[in-house]
């Protein structure tokens, strides 16, 4: 278990407590150094109040100090540190109606979600750990912390994040925390979709993502998200790690697409990279010749290309078949596009200026199709980039 994650931050909690306040690791990072995995980042929970600790450091950002939360800027590097605190009743299963700031470790770990999650260790790598989360994380088991009805009704995300830490670890559910998860299931309604499909996607790319997707069909938790809840998940299985864009693609090439996509308020580029993978697994269908592969993969890319390829499994096992591998293949792929004359219309030696003036003709929907008949052309070799030469193929071989 490499220790070095937290060395960086020792000196700021040792600073912390030369004042008098205790101060100590909490969360993913504690959880993932038993686990022995990467630690990105680590947080640091303390008795010190906000204000305390914006006195303690010269350079501090309040980035959530309603909450408890301030950045502390050390020697260049950012780190969050948060006051112990608890919290009052959730309001609509999301937020809690207030915070109360307090001086005691237990106290804080004890609003936490999982006990996989509210283990605290200190400066000397000592381990604090009230609900035996070292217990459950040697079981691979997610449990909550206390009553599991109690955890997920103040918060239904954390159904959803249970799933999560489920796929990522490939972990199992423990049966009150499973049975408290079906439930609460209908509490999802009352989440926003952001915090949903951010939780949702990190599940998608889990190792043990298999085993999380059956248990949140059996939750029947898409008939509480938008847009998901219109899909028929009955005969839907995920037997790989995905991403949401491959996701989307995925299910609208099984289901066909729905009104109400925007309810899910993903980022543009995502619904582009759905988008583009749909479209071309569609395209994949008429594939019949070595020509019709090569504008293909002119259009599309050999990183689409490869995508397809990965998620050739979980494609034909919900039957959306692809050409065969004699003419689908990663070689011939990476051979085509590595020999292509161009790789877009700005590699073009010629454009729709040149046309009108060459043809004599005004604008109209005849310009759009004569570009893409010589963009074809030119990938297909059948006639080379070359702009007389591209003029005289159009005034033979394109009707306008």
């Amino acid at each position: 278990m490499s220790k070095s994650a937290f060395y960086d931050a020792i000196p700021i909690m040792e600073h912390i407590q030369k004042h008098g306040y205790t101060a100590y690791f909490v969360g993913g990072a504690v959880r993932d150094f038993y686990l022995a995995r990467v630690i990105n980042d680590v947080d640091i929970a303390t008795s010190a109040m906000p204000n305390e600790i914006e006195q303690l450091f010269d350079h501090t950002i309040p980035v959530g100090k309603a909450h408890g939360t301030i950045n502390v800027v050390w020697k260049g590097c950012n780190y969050e540190v948060t006051t112990f605190r608890t919290e009052d009743n959730y309001e609509d299963h999301r937020r809690p109606s207030h915070v109360h700031f307090v001086r005691s470790l237990y106290e804080d770990v004890a609003r936490r979600d999982f006990t996989i999650n509210a283990m605290a260790m200190d400066t000397k790598f000592e381990l604090y750990d009230y609900f035996n989360g070292l217990e459950d994380l040697k079981a691979r088991c997610i449990r909550t912390v206390g009553n599991p009805v109690a955890r997920f009704s103040e918060d239904a995300l954390r159904i959803i994040r249970g799933l999560r830490f489920q796929s990522q670890l490939d972990f199992d559910i423990e049966t009150k925390t499973y049975e408290a998860m079906k439930s609460c299931a209908k509490d999802i309604k009352y989440l926003s979709v952001e915090r949903i499909m951010t939780e949702f996607e990190k599940l998608l790319k889990g190792k043990g993502i298999a085993k999380a997707f059956k248990v949140l069909l059996h939750l029947d938790l898409m008939a509480h998200i938008p847009y998901f809840k219109m899909f028929n998940w009955q005969n839907v299985e995920i037997n790989t790690s995905i991403t949401l864009a491959q996701f989307l693609a995925f299910i609208h090439l099984i289901e066909g697409k729905k009104e109400g996509l925007n309810s899910l308020k993903l980022s543009n580029q995502t619904l582009k990279e759905a988008e583009k993978l749909y479209q071309a697994v569609q395209s994949l269908q008429s594939i019949t010749s070595k020509s019709s592969l090569t504008i293909w993969i002119y259009d599309y890319g050999i990183e689409c290309a490869q995508t397809i390829l990965n998620l050739k499994t979980l494609l034909e096992s919900h039957s959306i078949q692809l050409p065969s591998p004699l003419v689908f293949n990663f070689n011939t792929i990476k051979t085509i596009s590595e020999h292509l004359p161009i790789y877009s219309r700005k590699d073009m030696d010629i454009n729709g200026k040149v046309l009108i003036d060459e043809l004599h003709l005004g604008r109209g929907p005849w310009l759009k199709h004569t570009l893409r008949e010589i963009e074809c052309a030119i990938v297909t070799k059948k006639v080379r980039n070359i702009q007389a030469e591209i003029i005289e193929w159009v005034k033979y071989n394109v009707e306008i």
